[in-house]
C-alpha cells in the first residue's frame, strides 16, 4: 500500500536504482522502494536534484515542502499524468457562470458548516455547554441559501467560523489563549496547530486531485490564484472539521501535546520538531481509519473519502449528478 513519507532529518535525497535512498549527515541510510510512495513531506533542508525530480515525476509523486519553523512553503506537482479537455472546459464554464460557481460554493460550506455543527454537537453531548454556539451556527447556517454571491458566502463563513473558534475554550480542556484565527503567522499554540494540521490537509487533498483529471488551480468558493492550489481550499473546508479539528481536540484534551510543545519566534509561535513528529503520526492514523460509509455500504477510509469527494465534484461538472458536499454522521 502507497503511503506518505515525512522526512525531518538533513542530508540528501536521491535516486538509486528504483529505490529513493535518503543519506542523512551522520552517513547512516534509509531507502525506500518508489511504488510504496503516495507522497513525500520534506520537513528540513535536503538536498537533492533535478534528476530525482524527473524519477518523482514518473511516478506522480507530488513532493511538499516546509520551513524550518513547519510552515508549508509549497509544492512540486509533477506534469499531469491524467488530462481532459472536455473536464478543463466544464471546470472553467462552471466558474465563470456565476450560478453554477455560486452552487458549488454553497455546496461546500453547507457541507463544512454541517461538519461543525457536528463537533459542536459532540462534544454537547459529552458535558460541555456549547447549546449556544450551536445556536447560533444553526441560524448562520440558514443564511447559506439565501448568499446571491461568493463573498457574500464567504462572510457567512466568516462569521461561522469565528462562533465556532470562541467554543474551542470550552471543547478545549487545557488553559491555552486562543481569542481569534490569526493565519499568517500564527501568534499562539492553537493558530499553530490549526495552520498546521490544516496544511496537511490541504496537501492530502491536493494528492487525491492529481489522481484525477481535475486542474487544482479552478476553484469555486476561494478565488483562483497564481500561486495556489485553490481547489484544495475548497475541498479542505469540508474535511477540516472531521479531521483537522477533531485531531486537535483529541490531542489536547489528552496532553498529547502541551503548551511545552511550542516555541515562540518573533510575531509567531511554531511547533517544535517531535510534536510536529506526532502529529504526523496522528494525521496518518486518523486518515487510515475506516467507517462504514451509508451509501456505498462498505467500510473506507478517511483518505479515500478525499478521493471520492473528488469525483463526486467530476460527475458535477460533467453533469452526471448534483454535488452534495460530504456530512458525517457520528
Amino acid at each position: 500500500m502507497k503511503q506518505s513519507y515525512y522526512l525531518y532529518k538533513s542530508g540528501r535525497l536521491q535516486r538509486k536504482d528504483n529505490t529513493l535512498e535518503i543519506i542523512y549527515k551522520d552517513n547512516t541510510k534509509k531507502s525506500i522502494p518508489v511504488e510504496r510512495v503516495d507522497d513525500i513531506y520534506i520537513m528540513t533542508e535536503l538536498d537533492f536534484n533535478t534528476s530525482l525530480l524527473n524519477f518523482l515525476s514518473q511516478f506522480g509523486i507530488n513532493v511538499h515542502f516546509f520551513n524550518y519553523y513547519g510552515f508549508y512553503t509549497g509544492t512540486y506537482y509533477p506534469k499531469e499524468a491524467l488530462v481532459s479537455g472536455k473536464l478543463l472546459i466544464k471546470q472553467v464554464e462552471h466558474y465563470n457562470d456565476k450560478e453554477k460557481r455560486l452552487n458549488i460554493a454553497k455546496a461546500f460550506i453547507e457541507a463544512a458548516s454541517y461538519n461543525i455543527y457536528r463537533n459542536l454537537t459532540y462534544y454537547n453531548n459529552r458535558g460541555k455547554n456549547l447549546k449556544d454556539y450551536m445556536t447560533e451556527i444553526d441560524y448562520l447556517r440558514k443564511q447559506i441559501k439565501l448568499c446571491k454571491n461568493v463573498p457574500e458566502l464567504m462572510g457567512i463563513e466568516g462569521n461561522i467560523r469565528k462562533v465556532y473558534y470562541d467554543s474551542w475554550k470550552i471543547i478545549i480542556n487545557q488553559d491555552i489563549a486562543f481569542e481569534k484565527r490569526v493565519k499568517n503567522p500564527p501568534d499562539n499554540a492553537i493558530n499553530s496547530l490549526i495552520s498546521y494540521v490544516n496544511t496537511i490537509i490541504y496537501t492530502r487533498v491536493l494528492s487525491e486531485i492529481y489522481k484525477t483529471q481535475l486542474n487544482p488551480t479552478i476553484s469555486y468558493l476561494h478565488e483562483p490564484s497564481e500561486r495556489r492550489f485553490s481547489l484544495c481550499l475548497d475541498i479542505a473546508e469540508i474535511f477540516k472539521p472531521i479531521i483537522a479539528d477533531r485531531l486537535i481536540f483529541s490531542m489536547l484534551n489528552k496532553r498529547q501535546i502541551t503548551e511545552k510543545d511550542f516555541e515562540a519566534g518573533l510575531n509567531f509561535t511554531y511547533i517544535k520538531d517531535e510534536a510536529r513528529k506526532s502529529i504526523t503520526r496522528e494525521i496518518d492514523l486518523r486518515l487510515q481509519t475506516k467507517i462504514k460509509h451509508k451509501k456505498l455500504d462498505r467500510e473506507v477510509s478517511y483518505e479515500y473519502l478525499m478521493r471520492l469527494e473528488v469525483y463526486k465534484l467530476i460527475k458535477h461538472l460533467l453533469e452526471d449528478e448534483e454535488y452534495e458536499g460530504f456530512k458525517m454522521w457520528w
